[in-house]
């Protein structure tokens, strides 16, 4: 831009003091639009604050700091000199800030396409995958490369075996049975490759390899994860219970013209040979209702009327009584069908193991029965025999059984054999009452036998284990422990004791009023053994006549805890307040064992105060 000089100077200075200002908006402008392009923001890019070049309020600040300096040196004509000088000067520091002004741009440009680029190169990176694409044309490099040895491997070995070439001359007969023989193995090889690459993929699966042995990860213990699997397994086994419940309704004669067409129906295609057909029709029409069903349809089909329960929403805010329980709830209904499930399993158990001699030798004479009958009839007519036997058993003598339990108690075989299978509780407890009668009995015998008679018993055979009376515990024989008589021993149903606790009332001190041990009843005491006592006889020993005791009731020790309590309260003269046996997991058992043997005693005791009366 021309400066004027005489007149106009004035009018030069003030273009200079505006030009700038308008040069520097019209680059920011342009700045702007190339680093700030397409969909980004300036929240995309945080670090630009603090890249080298100055910012833009930076250059602004100079540019609008240049000019006002400028504007004063032309409005001082003392400090000038003359207007020629100023506006020379003027238009070298315009020029000078133009430069730089123009190089921070370039500077902030390249450095934004930099940014950008960069930008890109990670983002194609993260999506393109290049370290797996890489290491995956490795791979197939690797096995080109192995397969293109073996085939080297196998020529060379090929041309090796074969007998050297001499030249040809004149073809005779034996050189074109070598040609004829090297064009028959490159067919050969040749086929061997097309097969290999065909179904070489499919050989591969044919491989053997070791099997992975993965450890499954167990959840912990969860009331809400207790809950909703207990729930879930309700939910999946109610098809098969509303089935069985089906069935049962029909061989009952719930409803009597139901049964009665299935009667007929089925009788008729055991009479003429489709009875498994038609149960495989049966399914495929299941199989076919459950698809419309799946699809939309409402159709419901069932003899009994099926009751729909109530769904409990989930509670989420819970109290600690109420999680407790949820918890005891779960475990009970656990408890119940693990017992179920094992009872079915112990009594198959014990029926093929000979436990019971007399069900399983019915079960050995059926099964030579149906062999021998298998092997002289012919398998026609025994599919007719079995179809016309279920068919008479569902359908009349199950419904005369359950109808009179006195015809089925004496003439039901399979239920009879049932249910006098035994479960392993069961045999333990027949083992024990059998070893409590001979003892008993060896009891009896005993005051009978002379003293002399004891010098049969064999030598380091003691009395004691001779008649089974004695009982010992970790610290010592059982009598010596309580004071009591060597006669006096654990009943068979606590031969090893109840693990509680005894709570004593009466007393102050922490380490007497609460005491852990284990109890015993015996045939005229109650003893409680302290695990704090250190000697064999010990004063936090407790032992109570069954006699004294005048009142004996279950307790619960804690009112906030849910259920009827783990504890039992024993009042006697002796003792201001109850003493309390509390924390005993198997409280009901032994409540029943105490309150039968007090019982027991006090009848026994009662007669000779009357008779004095």
């Amino acid at each position: 831009m021309k400066l004027c000089y005489d007149l106009r100077a004035g009018v030069a200075v003030r273009h200079v003091k505006v030009k700038p200002r308008c040069a520097v908006l019209t680059m920011l402008k342009r700045l702007d639009k190339i680093r700030f392009r397409g969909p980004r923001t300036r929240d995309d890019f945080p670090d630009l604050a603090e890249s080298p070049p100055a910012s833009d309020n930076e250059c602004s600040d100079e540019m609008q700091l240049k000019p006002r300096a400028a504007l004063r040196d032309t409005e001082d004509p003392a400090g000038s000199g003359s207007p020629t000088m100023a506006a020379a000067i003027q238009d070298f520091q315009r020029s000078e800030s133009d430069r730089l002004n123009e190089v921070k741009g370039h500077l902030e440009i390249a450095l934004l396409e930099k940014h950008f680029l960069q930008e890109e190169l990670r983002k194609l990176r993260e999506e393109t995958n290049v370290d797996s694409l890489r290491q995956e044309l490795e791979r197939e490099r690797s096995k080109r490369i192995d397969l293109e040895q073996k085939m080297n491997e196998v020529l060379k070995s090929r041309l090796e075996d074969s007998p050297p070439q001499p030249p040809r001359k004149q073809q005779s007969p034996s050189n074109n049975g070598t040609a004829d023989k090297q064009q028959k193995e490159v067919w050969s090889s040749r086929l061997q490759k097309w097969v290999y690459e065909r179904f070489g993929v499919y050989i591969e699966d044919f491989r053997f390899q070791p099997e992975e042995s993965t450890v499954e990860a167990e959840e912990p213990l969860s009331a809400k994860r207790l809950t909703e699997n207990m729930r879930r397994l309700k939910r999946g086994a109610r098809p098969v219970t509303n089935f069985l419940r089906n069935l049962s309704a029909l061989s009952n004669w719930h409803s009597v013209y139901t049964s009665a067409i299935a009667f007929i129906i089925y009788m008729n295609a055991a009479w003429h040979g489709w009875a498994i057909p038609m149960l495989l029709f049966l399914a495929i029409l299941r199989l076919s209702l459950n698809y419309l069903i799946a699809r939309g349809w409402r159709i419901q089909w069932s003899i009994v009327p099926e009751v729909s329960e109530p769904m409990e929403p989930p509670k989420e805010d819970l109290t600690v009584s109420e999680k407790f329980q949820l918890v005891l709830d779960v475990a009970q209904k656990a408890q119940n069908l693990f017992g179920k499930m094992a009872d079915v399993l112990e009594k198959i158990k014990n029926l093929f193991m000979w436990v019971q001699p007399e069900s399983t030798r019915k079960l050995y004479i059926c099964l030579w029965v149906a062999f021998i009958t298998s092997c002289v009839l012919p398998y026609k007519l025994m599919g007719f025999m079995m179809g016309l036997y279920a068919g008479i058993k569902f359908f009349i003598i199950d419904f005369l059984f359950k109808s009179c339990p006195k015809l089925r108690d004496k003439y039901d075989t399979p239920f009879i054999v049932w249910n006098s299978l035994p479960t392993d509780p069961q045999l333990k407890e027949r083992t024990n009452a059998t070893v409590s009668r001979r003892l008993s009995g060896i009891e009896k015998v005993q005051p009978v036998v002379s003293r002399g008679s004891l010098a049969t018993v064999p030598c380091g055979v003691s009395r004691e284990e001779e008649t089974g009376r004695s009982h010992s515990t970790k610290k010592g024989a059982f009598h010596e422990i309580f004071n009591l008589q060597e006669s006096e021993r654990p009943l068979a149903v606590c031969e090893n004791g109840w693990r509680c606790c005894l709570i004593n009332r009466d007393r102050k001190m922490p380490t007497d009023y609460i005491r852990n041990g284990v109890l015993y009843v015996t045939e005229n005491y109650l003893c409680f053994e302290s695990s704090s006592s250190r000697s064999s006889s010990s004063k936090k020993n407790k032992v109570i006549k069954l006699v004294d005791i005048t009142d004996i009731q279950k307790y619960k020790v804690l009112s906030v805890l849910p259920g009827s309590g783990m504890g039992i309260s024993i009042a006697t003269p002796s003792t201001q307040k109850p003493l309390v046996f509390g924390a005993m997991i198997h409280r009901d058992e032994a409540f029943e064992a105490i309150f039968t043997q007090y019982m027991k005693i006090m009848t026994t005791t009662k007669p000779p105060a009357s008779a004095e009366l």
